[in-house]
């Protein structure tokens, strides 16, 4: 069998669900980053632009773009995956429109988590990020493939095909579009809605290539070489999946994480007057820069605003919609004092995490911290207490305490009940 044979099998009945708890955690928090995704102005901008396509495959892909446009949807460190912004919505909307819902819901999560992120992983998501592929963007139709050849019951054959297909429409990058209507979340719901496609038209007996990861196909036109023992890993990846603790990249995280570490030990942000960062170079470039007035893609990857944030307006960290047409002073001078290097010996601990290590300078001397996990890694994981105060913190602004405490409830009881009323909730959400 070839390796898209066996996953055809695996995708179609092969595994059980995961534990439920695991599942119902990620379910709301990727409803929550759905929320606050809404609310910005790609957001809305992507609302009105799908609001008169109503198909399921458009549905998809605007619900999948809205939650993964927030940047605080959940991740796979090690494969550079994003799976649950993909994988939760287009699960809710297909079993919704086919009525179905339960373990056959759970069990069409836990096969696309655990296909999207054995692809990203066969690939080296995290190494090929930095040569300009978008790993979850490569990814996406597969994973939602196989999200909805679960749910139309393909048979096996069927479902590897499903997969095939996708590949086949799948694309590796999108450039680097900017402003309010970037057309790079545009893209990403997009390519959620060809792993629908691609799935439609297998269940129609249209065919893809079953020999695509034994051919030259990503060595000829990728220049990859798959890894089949990662894409064909039996293993559920759900608990390897961090949840985001902030809207923020993630490669800036372990350098706040460690900033605001030293600052609970008595160190005032405002008398330190230098800030080493080190972190595994492959990601050095993208974080180490400035910001541009009203452009949220500069702040969010900033690593110098990102650990000013959190020394100084904490409580923006959390706000999706965080792109300041201007900084205050003592922001723009705390950032000044930052400086980002390279540190090869972080390597070792990389990808499967992303440090950095900070060193302080301060009056009395210097403090160093090395960060290997933020709160939320499995290392460090959340629970439910912790996922809740994550949801509320970025959908009460928006919706009220009130009805965020009721979407809470529904979300974390989404496979208790048909998912035509969770989902009804969330489009009420987001219109308002």
């Amino acid at each position: 069998m070839t390796a898209l044979e066996q996953l055809g099998a695996y995708v179609a009945g092969g595994g059980t669900a995961p534990p439920r708890e695991a599942l119902r955690l990620h379910v709301a928090d990727t409803v929550g980053a759905w929320i606050a995704g809404s609310a910005t102005p790609e957001g809305r901008a992507l609302a009105k632009f799908g609001a008169n396509r109503d198909a399921v495959p458009d549905r998809v892909a605007t619900r999948c773009a809205l939650a993964r446009l927030s940047e605080i949807d959940d991740i796979h460190l090690a494969s550079g995956i994003t799976p649950g912004a993909l994988i939760v919505p287009s699960a809710l909307t297909i079993a919704a429109s086919l009525g179905l819902k339960g373990a056959a819901l759970a069990e069409a999560i836990a096969v696309g988590y655990d296909a999207m992120v054995r692809l990203g992983a066969a690939l080296g998501g995290p190494s090929i990020l930095y040569r300009g592929i978008w790993p979850t963007y490569l990814a996406a139709p597969f994973g939602v493939a196989a999200v909805a050849a679960r749910l139309l019951g393909l048979t096996e054959r069927q479902a590897a095909h499903a997969l095939g297909i996708s590949l086949a429409l799948a694309s590796p990058a999108v450039g680097h579009p900017g402003g309010a209507t970037t057309s790079r979340w545009f893209a990403i719901g997009n390519a959620a809605r060809n792993g629908v496609t691609a799935a439609l038209a297998a269940q129609a007996d249209f065919t893809g290539d079953l020999r695509i990861f034994e051919g030259e196909f990503f060595s000829s036109i990728y220049g990859l070489s798959p890894n089949p023992a990662l894409l064909l890993d039996r293993s559920f990846v759900l608990s390897d999946v961090s949840f985001k603790p902030w809207c923020a990249a993630r490669q800036t995280m372990a350098a706040t994480q460690a900033l605001k570490e030293i600052v609970e030990t008595g160190v005032s942000p405002s008398e330190m007057t230098g800030l080493v960062v080190s972190v595994p170079p492959p990601y050095l470039r993208m974080i180490d820069h400035g910001v541009v007035p009203g452009d949220r893609a500069s702040h969010l990857t900033s690593v110098g605003y990102q650990m000013a944030l959190a020394a100084f307006a904490p409580e923006g960290a959390l706000d999706a919609k965080e792109a300041p047409k201007a900084i205050s002073e003592k922001i723009r001078i705390f950032m000044s004092r930052v400086t980002v290097k390279a540190d090869e010996d972080l390597l070792g601990h990389y990808p499967k995490s992303w440090p950095a290590r900070l060193v302080v300078s301060v009056p009395s001397g210097k403090q160093e911290k090395l960060v290997l996990h933020v709160p939320g890694d499995p290392e460090r994981p959340f629970d439910e207490v912790q996922v809740s105060k994550k949801f509320r913190r970025v959908t009460a602004p928006i919706l009220g305490k009130r009805a965020a405490d009721a979407l809470l409830t529904r979300s974390l009881a989404a496979f208790d009940e048909p998912p035509e009323a969770l989902l009804a909730e969330i489009e009420r959400a987001c219109v308002e």
